[in-house]
């Protein structure tokens, strides 16, 4: 995932700092400069910005949708694959299914206002009149239509492949439905592998060894998850996020010394030597808090 390291900060929108990796430049001056149906290179270019904004849209859509369930979204990144919206939404099935499943609503939004425009270009005549303008309305909406196709796509990490993830979350449980979902998506993967050695197309197999990254990535998750939520729990105690129990073991890694221990019992301090934790983090969800908000009679047992 790109990352702010390399990244150009743009702007700043509804809480929501925007930033631009720098690869975007090196990518965005092959595609303006190769041969194009406009009459000039700039037209090359209002497509390519086009694009971005377009995804800039859909990732909004995303960090909105996480803040307004509750979840923490501050940051997207911009770069040659897309964008990244940095969302942290509750671990709950329908928080997670929201926040993802509103990055590809707002392309579907978009889908009757791009129509609608092109049939407006077409009826006034600009196709023979202003034809660069023609062709770029008719290229931006084929850009969200596919944009769109290609995002609801069941191949995790695309937001089809996090959509069926939260789905199955209601019946299977936070862990085995991600790797319900990493599995079907590694078999995307593997024929968008087999569709860029056929068209011999880079960016295909750019993009299909991103999907595989990431798609072995939650796997190898999932495995932990189910791990984690065998292990025996810790009665009196509950993440104020999740409401999720602690498990019972030295599970927690001192940053001073190394050594392990189990935090609820030492009351968050080192028992090697004595360094005091302000917070504690949750093994389930990520989150950290203090110590006395974990102490709550209100337990959830993860579910598998």
């Amino acid at each position: 995932m790109p990352t702010r390291q390399g990244s150009i900060h743009l702007f700043r929108l509804f809480g929501v700092d925007v930033f631009l990796h720098w690869w975007w430049f090196l990518v965005a001056i092959y595609e303006i400069s190769r041969a194009g149906r406009y009459s000039s290179i700039t037209w090359n270019a209002l497509e390519y910005l086009a694009l971005f904004l377009i995804v800039l849209m859909h990732e909004f859509g995303h960090a909105l949708a996480c803040r307004q369930v509750g979840g923490t979204a501050d940051r997207i990144v911009l770069w040659p694959l897309g964008g990244v919206a940095y969302v942290d939404p509750p671990q709950r099935p329908g928080a997670t299914l929201w926040s993802i499943a509103a990055g590809p609503l707002v392309n579907v939004a978009l889908i009757p206002v791009l129509f609608a425009l092109n049939a407006a270009a077409r009826s006034s005549g600009w196709a023979a009149n202003l034809p660069d303008i023609y062709k770029l309305i008719r290229a931006v909406l084929y850009i969200n239509v596919g944009l769109l196709i290609f995002n609801i796509l069941p191949i995790y990490p695309l937001d089809g492949g996090q959509i069926l993830r939260s789905l199955l979350w209601f019946v299977l449980g936070r862990a085995r439905s991600l790797m319900v979902a990493t599995i079907v998506g590694l078999v995307g993967v593997i024929g968008f592998i087999g569709l860029a050695i056929y068209q011999r197309d880079a960016w295909l197999g750019i993009v299909a060894v991103y999907m595989l990254m990431n798609c072995w990535g939650g796997l190898k998750h999932a495995q932990d998850l189910l791990k984690l939520s065998k292990l025996p729990r810790r009665h009196g105690f509950a993440c104020p996020a999740c409401k999720t129990a602690p498990p019972v073991g030295s599970y927690w890694k001192c940053a001073n010394c190394g050594g392990t221990f189990d935090t609820f019992q030492t009351g968050a301090v080192c028992p090697n030597c004595r360094t005091h934790f302000p917070t504690t983090r949750c093994l389930d969800c990520g989150h950290s808090h203090p110590m006395q908000e974990w102490m709550s009679p209100t337990l959830v047992a993860p579910s598998l």
